[in-house]
């Protein structure tokens, strides 16, 4: 087993692991204090593995994701913990030799495409530039090499769009072109945030199955960060469920969606539909009471307990340590001796 939380940590760490986020800590100086958006976060990314990374708005995931790529928005910024890829500690390197790490290393996928093209550069220039940036290639290579990009995520008529603008392409196949972009340079490691929201359902499974590929041909690892439970249920095989900035259970996916330890994780999968074929039509959605606290009103103890059904009063007193049930890690008291 491979899952940690802050600095708790089962199973093996070996070589196979190519992401190591340990303790994690994201603070805002305001004049009104400071805030910490993501607050002892941990866990590890393994070789050919797909880690979800799951919560609602506010949860905490994407700016876990910038503060591994060394791309928080000042003021904020990484005060605590550690960030590993392959053996090397990255959170402290310049933003020189971050460069260096990002695209050819790390792939990003960011939410909105918009913010990833630049509107006046072709989408194969575009491409070609970032593979001749990363990989010691020709510029003929790195044309064929945008080209097979373009046909990996699904964009129809790949050769006839290579020369075409931004703007030609309608916003789901923007997106895939971020997916190509962020691809091209056979980065170790991609992190995705939100990577299929503005794709349809059977591109999103194309988009899906080449992360996928990805992760058994080339060992690719990938933080897939999503708020939608059958993504994660379909494509990941570890899922970390984050609550206010922390990570409240972590583990297989199967197990974690099966036979959920934490009650903030069993209230995500009690709101989303079902879809099955077997299920009942008269079930009832779960709605979770309450909403994400703000960063100004985190309460005292677990930070989930004024919206829990099975809150005790310990919650409301003391944060929960890291409980290890077999091959999951979840931070509740209700798997405490008290």
């Amino acid at each position: 087993m491979n899952a940690t939380i802050g600095n708790e940590a089962t199973g093996n760490t070996d070589d196979d692991v190519l992401l190591q986020v340990q303790d994690l800590v994201v603070e805002i100086p305001t004049r009104h204090g400071t805030l910490r958006p993501v607050d002892g976060v941990g866990f590890t990314i393994r070789r050919g593995e797909i880690l979800g990374v799951v919560g609602e708005s506010g949860a905490g995931k994407s700016i876990t994701g910038a503060a591994i790529i060394g791309l928080l928005d000042r003021p904020a910024h990484i005060a605590g913990g550690s960030v590993t890829l392959a053996g090397t500690r990255i959170d402290g390197l310049s933003e020189r030799e971050l460069q260096r790490v990002r695209g050819a290393r790390i792939g990003t996928v960011f939410q909105d495409p918009s913010t990833s093209l630049d509107p006046l550069k072709s989408i194969g220039d575009q491409l070609a530039e970032t593979a001749l940036a990363h990989l010691p290639i020709s510029r003929g290579e790195a044309r064929e090499r945008a080209l097979q990009a373009l046909i990996d995520v699904g964009i129809p008529a790949a050769a006839e769009r290579l020369d075409a603008w931004p703007h030609q392409f309608s916003g789901g196949m923007r997106q895939r072109v971020v997916i190509a972009l962020a691809l091209i340079a056979e980065p170790e490691l991609v992190i995705a945030d939100e990577p299929t929201t503005a794709l349809d359902v059977s591109v999103q499974a194309q988009v899906l199955t080449l992360l996928r590929r990805l992760c058994t041909e080339r060992g690719v690892g990938v933080m897939l960060v999503t708020h939608d439970m059958g993504v994660i249920a379909e494509t990941t095989d570890r899922v970390a469920v984050l609550y206010a900035g922390r990570v409240a259970e972590i583990g297989p996916t199967r197990r974690v969606l099966t036979d959920a330890a934490h009650p903030y994780t069993r209230g995500l999968m009690g709101s989303t539909p079902d879809t099955s074929p077997a299920r009942d039509i008269g079930d009832r959605l779960v709605q979770i009471p309450g909403a994400m606290p703000g960063l100004t009103a985190i309460p005292v103890g677990c930070a989930f307990h004024p919206r829990c059904p099975s809150a005790m009063s310990i919650c409301a007193m003391r944060e929960p340590p890291v409980t290890v049930l077999g091959d999951t890690a979840v931070r509740c008291w209700l798997h405490e001796d008290l």
